[in-house]
């Protein structure tokens, strides 16, 4: 699938401006139009309010919340056009799962940040698991520590031979086709639903080798707690810049509990990660 559609969930997080100028180059690679989209929540009135609050009040406060959706737009456009690009604006008042998974189901992908819970301005900490999985659309998550110019050029596909994984690899196949290295690596084959044989990887990497797919494969054997690590320490050896993987809900409470390897990769991620589900 080729990416020409791009939603970017921006805020006022300390990392926001990394991340918009992440998805414009991303944009620019993918030669795609670039959408802000800048979620202006209800007002809620305080539950220990000892009067009734007016509706004067109320119409202040959500001028207020508008005055600084205002302000993340001129802040947010300096950074994109700084790039020698353009950026759509929507600000659209609502909660926000609701507005961004309805959003991004209009998009090719859509770009999140990392949460980061020592930013008093990520509000994604409360929704980003129920985006991943309801969405329906791939989601480039960007970490909130780093800056990334170049994604895409060297890529790890996470594979374990999942619905999830396979969905994340097609998602992905406009990105691996452009890539100038690919790797795909199997953790703990031996403990996957499906029996890969004695070359586990081997199968998807000559499917995205018939697309002309420039891709090794590799299978390693790691403890659970220690698979998502072993991801990011591997990315690092081979200079990846961009992870590829699905994002797995192993619970029934599937809209808050996600898959071990995938919530580590959420805390722990140092290269941006596509997630499809």
């Amino acid at each position: 699938m080729a990416i020409k559609d791009i939603l970017v969930h921006v805020d006022h997080s300390r990392a926001c401006p990394a991340r918009l100028n992440a998805a414009t180059r991303f944009a620019q690679r993918c030669e795609a139009h670039l959408t802000g989209l800048y979620v202006v929540p209800r007002y809620q009135i305080p539950v220990y309010a000892e009067i009734p609050i007016g509706q004067e009040v109320i119409e202040e406060g959500m001028k207020a919340m508008w005055e600084r959706a205002d302000k993340c737009q001129e802040t947010s456009e300096e950074v994109v056009q700084s790039l020698g690009s353009s950026l759509e604006w929507r600000a659209l008042e609502g909660d926000y799962l609701g507005v961004l998974t309805e959003n991004a189901r209009y998009s090719d992908l859509l770009i999140l940040g990392q949460p980061n819970s020592d930013d008093e301005d990520d509000i994604s900490i409360g929704f980003i698991n129920k985006v991943i999985l309801d969405s329906g659309r791939p989601n480039l998550i960007i970490p909130y520590v780093g800056n990334y110019q170049d994604i895409g050029k060297t890529i790890l596909i996470a594979w374990n031979a999942s619905r999830e994984s396979a969905r994340a690899v097609n998602d992905a196949m406009s990105l691996l086709e452009k890539a100038d290295n690919v790797e795909v690596m199997s953790v703990n084959p031996q403990k996957q639903a499906v029996d890969e044989g004695d070359l586990p990887s081997a199968d998807i990497a000559q499917h995205l080798a018939r697309h002309g797919v420039k891709v090794e494969a590799r299978s390693t054997i790691a403890n659970d707690i220690d698979a998502g690590n072993l991801l990011l320490s591997h990315a690092a050896d081979i200079g990846a810049d961009l992870i590829v993987m699905g994002a797995y809900g192993h619970s029934r409470f599937r809209e808050t509990i996600l898959g071990g390897v995938t919530r580590e990769l959420l805390k722990h991620m140092t290269v941006p990660v596509l997630m499809s589900h």
